[in-house]
This record gives C-alpha cells, sequence and structure tokens, in this order.
C-alpha cells in the first residue's frame, strides 16, 4: 500500500496550462530505468497530434497546481488502445499516483467504449507490473513485434470483479 496518499490530488485531462509535463515526466522515468527511444520522440515532443488528435486521452495527477503524473491511452484502431507513457515523478512516488492514474484510465476506456486495451512494459519494473495485475491485466503473447527495444512484457485487460481497477 501506499505510504501516504495525498487528498489535495484531482486527475485532469490533458491542457496546455501544463506545458511540457508530459514529455517530462515521461523522460523523467525513461531516462532512469531505461533510454527515451527513437520511436517515443514524436509522441513526447508532440502528444497533441500522436495522441490526442487520433482520438485518445492524457490525462495528469495534479498536486498543487503542478502535473506530477501522466498516463495516456493512445488509440490504435477500431476500439483498441494502448495504455501508454504512464509516469510519477519521483518526488511524489509511493503515494498510491499510479493507481489513481491507471484507475482514471481504465475509466475513460471504458467512458470511450473501447474493445481491447493493452500495454507494454519491462519485466525489470517488478512493482508496475504487480500494478497492473492488480488493475485486471493478464500477461498474454505479443500478437506482433514491439516498437519498444525495453518491452519484454505485454498485457491486456480484463475486466473482473476481482481487479482492483474499481
Amino acid at each position: 500500500m501506499p505510504s501516504e496518499i495525498r487528498p489535495d490530488t484531482t486527475i485532469v485531462d490533458w491542457h496546455r496550462r501544463y506545458g511540457d509535463a508530459f514529455g517530462r515526466l515521461n523522460r523523467e522515468w525513461l531516462e532512469k530505468y531505461f533510454r527515451v527511444e527513437a520511436v517515443d520522440e514524436p509522441v513526447l515532443n508532440d502528444p497533441d497530434r500522436h495522441i490526442l488528435s487520433p482520438g485518445g486521452a492524457i490525462l495528469y495527477a495534479v498536486q498543487e497546481g503542478e502535473a506530477v503524473g501522466t498516463v495516456a491511452l493512445k488509440y490504435q484502431s477500431d476500439g483498441i488502445y494502448e495504455l501508454t507513457k504512464m509516469a510519477v515523478t519521483r518526488a511524489c512516488q509511493g503515494q498510491g499516483l499510479g493507481r489513481q492514474l491507471l484507475r482514471a484510465a481504465i475509466a475513460r476506456f471504458r467512458e470511450i467504449a473501447g474493445s481491447r486495451l493493452y500495454l507494454e512494459s519491462s519485466s525489470r519494473l517488478g512493482p508496475a507490473l504487480a500494478l497492473y495485475e492488480s488493475a485486471g491485466f493478464v500477461h498474454e503473447s505479443r500478437p506482433e513485434p514491439s516498437d519498444y527495444q525495453r518491452a519484454d512484457v505485454y498485457m491486456v485487460y480484463r475486466e473482473s470483479p476481482a481487479s482492483g481497477a474499481e
């Protein structure tokens, strides 16, 4: 369980007022654990074009007016979305923000009546994988090669009453 949950955290939709928070937050975690890959650059540099315009969504965890976490639903095709670019700044880790962002992303997926939600991750990120599993994601074989060099895990959301997504 999180060591501290801040009641002043709100989850909001992407807005220009948060500036480059989407790119900044994701670069922070990517550079800590891996590296920013060529496939990441367009999305991090222009999330409006690569996430929002095609029909996806970006959510932020906000504390005291500052975006301290983010997650995206990237539209792939007819009802299929990738849960991607989930990051929480180091100073705010351990507050349950990842779980709040994940719940909000799943709720948004339901609102838009998506049919399939998947994610790609790395076996090096044990706590993240445990979080995804607790929310109803299950490991599956990858249907096609990944665009990410760091990704060796493929998971699909399977809603169930036992999942921690509610």
